[in-house]
């Protein structure tokens, strides 16, 4: 029991169906969930993820995390992924969407975080809901109202993002607070779920798999059936304990082609992954 919630939560990952390396890493545990999806092949994307990972571990050790020792712990790791050595014209960089509870007021309440395009959504009175904002190109377009969201899934640009942990620039990560509910249930995934399966799928798999282990296990292997073009990474957790009372608010502002691993957009980057 954490600041009065209990979490259950399943976590599964696969390298895919067209991937020689799982370039997925995730972290879960105490009451912290994070999805970093690594770009560069085995001497960046892989080392990448993995590092940025291990610079957040020791969060899992603290059962009501604080916003500024998750920015702190989130400098860290884009830090660690900028001294990754590689190859000349190859550079390390990964993505990281996730959450950590927290509290505002003494009430529990979700701190999102998001860098890229891996996501996390939040499944409440049957409908699921993206969180985060993806930091990628096909984003761009769709504020903009230059495509549809039905036109981002299949866009050749889809898997360029804008912002990730190890680019020259410091990283401006998102962060939003979600009070805690019972009967909420959270995703995050790498991209490797959402090009493969509609937001609907998934919300079909959330309602229909009470266990969340069973439902992150179904969701990769779904991803999987429908063509595992990326790797695939997802956490579910659910939150129980909490009250129902709790009062649901708007976050809070913290501010086809065959090849779909991410990759950073060139223009803000030093040497571009392959």
């Amino acid at each position: 029991m954490t600041a009065g919630v209990a979490l259950l939560w399943g976590a599964a990952t696969h390298t895919g169906a067209r991937r020689v390396l799982n370039e997925d890493a995730f972290l879960a545990g105490g009451s912290v969930f994070f999805v970093a999806d690594g770009m560069g092949g085995h001497d960046a994307g892989e080392v990448a993820s993995a590092a940025a990972v291990e610079a957040l571990r020791p969060l899992v050790g603290t059962a009501v995390v604080g916003a500024d020792v998750v920015r702190d712990r989130v400098r860290l790791a884009h830090d660690a992924v900028r001294a990754i050595e590689t190859a000349p014209g190859r550079g390390a960089g990964t993505t990281l969407s996730g959450i950590a509870l927290t509290e505002q007021d003494g009430e529990p309440y979700w701190l999102v975080v998001n860098l890229g395009d891996s996501r996390t959504y939040r499944l409440a009175h049957g409908r699921l809901e993206q969180v985060s904002v993806d930091h990628s190109e096909v984003q761009e377009l769709v504020d903009a109202g230059t495509i549809t969201v039905d036109e981002a899934r299949r866009h050749p640009r889809r898997n360029v993002v804008t912002r990730a942990l190890g680019a020259p620039e410091d990283p401006v990560p998102d962060f939003w607070y979600l009070p805690v509910a019972a009967r909420d249930r959270l995703l995050v995934c790498s991209d490797g779920l959402t090009i493969e399966l509609p937001d609907r799928r998934i919300a079909a798999v959330l309602l229909t798999e009470p266990d969340p282990q069973a439902a992150a296990d179904r969701l990769v292997e779904e991803a999987v059936a429908a063509g595992g073009r990326d790797n695939i990474t997802v956490i579910v957790i659910d939150a129980t304990g909490a009250s129902d009372a709790l009062e649901r608010t708007a976050p809070r502002d913290g501010r086809v082609v065959d090849d779909e691993d991410t990759v950073p957009r060139a223009d803000q980057w030093r040497g571009a992954p392959a």
